[in-house]
């Protein structure tokens, strides 16, 4: 397997979509990268040289920030909310959607599994 950036990247697949492996990089960025570097998209990893693999790594950090630098930025963002206590930033803190959307039903993947609350009592049960 080559190793761009830190990642391993899968031998069988084209390039265009083995450069997706790497966090940040999407299918038209791959396809971009490609271009730019007149590299066959629907060539195989396994079939890049070494020349290739320091040009394309060399390439992709200086054009785009991916991996360790953009989860950095990322999260230094979502921090930055948070410190400054807008209601964004109260929203990722509290664990809850972000965007406007309902939290009546729905959300379970932001809110985490259900947690079961004591309801009524049921009349049956209070004769």
């Amino acid at each position: 397997m080559p190793r761009l950036i830190g990642v391993d990247i899968p031998n069988d697949k084209r390039l265009e979509i083995a450069l997706t492996y790497l966090f940040g990089v999407g299918r038209t960025t791959a396809l971009k990268i490609c271009a730019d570097l007149t590299l066959d998209p629907g060539l195989k990893a396994r079939d890049l040289s070494e020349e290739q693999l320091t040009t394309l790594a060399g390439y992709i950090q200086k054009e785009y920030t991916v991996e360790g630098n953009l989860r950095r930025e990322l999260a230094s963002n979502v921090n930055r909310l948070r410190d400054i206590g807008c209601y964004r930033g109260m929203r990722h803190r509290r664990g809850l959607p972000v965007r406007g959307q309902r939290t009546r039903t729905n959300a379970r993947g932001r809110k985490g599994a259900k947690k079961t609350v004591a309801g009524k009592k049921s009349v049956k049960g209070m004769k």
